[in-house]
């Protein structure tokens, strides 16, 4: 898969959480990449927790970008 095509997946990840209800609460960041957990607001902690591996620079960049966006409204 190319860099592109994965970031696209990573991006329609992440947008299709956000979409959800989901919200970004953790962060961890390494060599190979993001670990970002999401948890749904109001729901069951083991039920509505989600984490996601983003491998690629611009899906870092990308989620980054939609917390500030968060934080702001």
């Amino acid at each position: 898969m190319s860099d592109y095509q994965q970031y696209v997946t990573e991006r329609e990840k992440v947008d299709m959480l956000l979409e959800k209800g989901y919200e970004i609460t953790k962060v961890i960041e390494n060599l190979s990449g993001a670990f970002v957990d999401f948890l749904r607001l109001g729901g069951k902690e083991d039920e509505d927790y989600v984490q996601l591996h983003i491998q690629t620079a611009d899906a870092r960049k990308y989620f980054a970008t939609k917390m500030l966006e968060r934080q702001q409204s």
